[in-house]
């Protein structure tokens, strides 16, 4: 099992690359596509030889309206597909909200849990991520949408609490990321907003993941489906790399992984000495 190395993830290193990996039949974009281990396992390799630095496992859809998944299920539809892939020179991610779904994952080999509720839905996630000595990606969300919200009032407001949870429960600071969840409980407009300001998350002085991938956010301006959302995902994650993202969440691995390499080479070769 590989271990999972911070320093990838400090502002002078490259940003990682994501690969989504939806076990899931309902998910918005590719629901039913790897929902079975083995070509779940072909599809972690196709990925891994694309450049991806992490494997983001999902055992429940958190799309609008998806249906609720019942948490033994979830365990039977992500622990094999774990086992499987737990040995792959690559970081695996369990995407849960879940505290038992996340330790049974970290012990079946995940090593980062990803919540969409930032630690906040299930009060045994902090401690459970605590006991399994692995990092979090805490994302903002909400369960209604307000267009009168200030939106980056609002994410702070929830950052705050989420790191508060974290520092509680033990979890080292380097091992908390932050994510401001582009697509959940926002309009168009407020997920443009996050998108133009991102660079005030860095005030948390945590690493910051972008994960718009194929998002409406996307489809709304480009009056497209899912995926034909490729150039326009890319679009959006590059700005959020401008912006001080340090991990890209994605569908599509091998062209977010040739965007960070230009990226990088812009840093790195277009100073001035």
């Amino acid at each position: 099992m590989a271990e999972f190395d911070h320093g990838l993830l400090e502002s002078s290193q490259r940003p990682l690359v994501m690969g989504i990996l939806n076990v899931t039949p309902d998910s918005f974009s590719d629901g039913g596509q790897f929902d079975a281990p083995a070509v779940a396992l072909a599809h972690a390799n196709e990925m891994i030889a694309e450049g991806a630095d992490i494997i983001d496992v999902g055992g429940e859809s958190t799309r609008p309206g998806a249906t609720v998944v019942q948490e033994q299920d979830e365990l039977e539809r992500v622990l094999p597909v774990l086992e499987l892939i737990k040995e792959l020179p690559v970081l695996i991610s369990i995407d849960t909200y879940k505290a038992r779904v996340a330790a049974e994952a970290c012990k079946a080999g995940a090593h980062i849990v990803n919540d969409v509720w930032g630690l906040q839905k299930d009060p045994e996630m902090a401690d459970a991520v605590a006991d399994a000595g692995v990092p979090v990606i805490m994302m903002h969300n909400r369960t209604e949408v307000d267009e009168q919200l200030d939106i980056m009032s609002d994410i702070d407001r929830f950052f705050e609490r989420s790191l508060k949870l974290a520092s509680d429960a033990g979890i080292a600071e380097e091992h908390q990321i932050l994510d401001p969840g582009f697509g959940f409980g926002k309009t168009l407009q407020q997920n443009y907003q996050i998108l133009s300001r991102l660079s005030e998350l860095r005030k948390f002085g945590r690493p910051v993941l972008a994960g718009a991938s194929r998002k409406r956010m996307v489809g709304y301006v480009l009056n497209n489906e899912a995926p034909e959302r490729m150039a326009g995902s890319l679009a959006v994650h590059t700005l959020a790399l401008q912006n001080g993202a340090q991990i890209l969440r994605v569908h599509d691995v091998k062209p977010h992984v040739d965007a960070v390499r230009i990226f990088q080479a812009m840093k790195e070769l277009g100073s001035s000495q």
